[in-house]
């Protein structure tokens, strides 16, 4: 599977064909989903600013309606906005819980409304510990949907970064405090993603992650490994004129290669 690891599939004729032409190659929904497990999927609704700051909602109702047809006995979106932003109004501005109207709806769930679970992490240099989301155990298999865009604090954000949404709010203060990429990568220990699909139809090649310069790579991107989906992230971001990630090896982005090294991807020398 080496050459299909991370699949670039071109969007022209809607979402459902791009997202089965991204996952297909690694073996279908079928090859991360049993039938009758309870699927939870984490878009991005950091804050409630139009695609590709968040997710747009066609593409996460594409990826319910798949996951549903592969079987699954219950699909979960859940997400926590930026600790300034109530994130119900976030999502209920973005329409979120219009999926709720689905034929067979998703259950939507705002995670600070919740319950929040403390957890170590061991190898950690940085962040020893962090309270996460319930619905982590609650879950089956876990499905990340990343956007592609630079971010004017952590450089990147893509699939290593979304799970800073599975946090409590308050305790991403000490996150930001200093680094912060470490820590992304750290808190990526505890968390187990099955599959990864990018929506990259289009990407902020500077500033991020709430606004910044537009690009149109026109791809919807899946892979099984966090690290590889992000380095090639990087890379389509990189072949712009005027991005804020020139001149850098992605691989040594310091959330890339703490991630390296913490064993959650592995490196590919060309």
């Amino acid at each position: 599977m080496a050459e299909a690891e991370v699949v670039k599939a071109k969007f022209e004729n809607g979402f459902r064909e791009a997202i089965l032409n991204a996952v297909n190659p690694l073996g279908g929904f079928s090859n991360f989903i049993n039938r009758g497990e309870v699927v939870l999927l984490k878009p991005n609704f950091n804050t409630a600013d139009p695609f590709p700051a968040s997710t747009d909602v066609n593409f996460l109702k594409a990826v319910v309606e798949l996951v549903y047809d592969c079987g699954a006995k219950m699909v979960i979106i859940g997400d926590s906005s930026t600790m300034s932003l109530n994130t119900r109004k976030a999502m209920q501005k973005i329409g979120v819980f219009e999926l709720e109207k689905m034929a067979t709806p998703p259950r939507i769930y705002v995670f600070e409304e919740r319950k929040w679970i403390n957890r170590t992490i061991p190898a950690a240099r940085y962040l020893k510990s962090v309270a996460v989301t319930e619905y982590l155990d609650r879950a089956d298999k876990l499905i990340l949907l990343p956007c592609l865009k630079t971010h004017f604090l952590a450089q990147f954000t893509g699939s290593l970064k979304l799970s800073v949404g599975f946090t409590k709010p308050y305790q991403r203060i000490h996150l930001h405090l200093g680094h912060l990429q470490e820590k992304i990568a750290e808190l990526n220990t505890i968390i187990h993603p099955n599959l990864v699909i990018m929506d990259a139809r289009k990407c902020f090649i500077s500033n991020g992650p709430a606004e910044g310069k537009v690009a149109e790579p026109g791809l919807i991107m899946a892979s099984s490994d966090r690290v590889a989906l992000d380095v090639e992230g990087i890379k389509i971001i990189q072949s712009y004129k005027g991005n804020s990630l020139a001149g850098i090896d992605p691989w040594e982005l310091p959330q890339i290669k703490r991630a390296v090294e913490l064993g959650i991807g592995k490196r590919v020398y060309l």
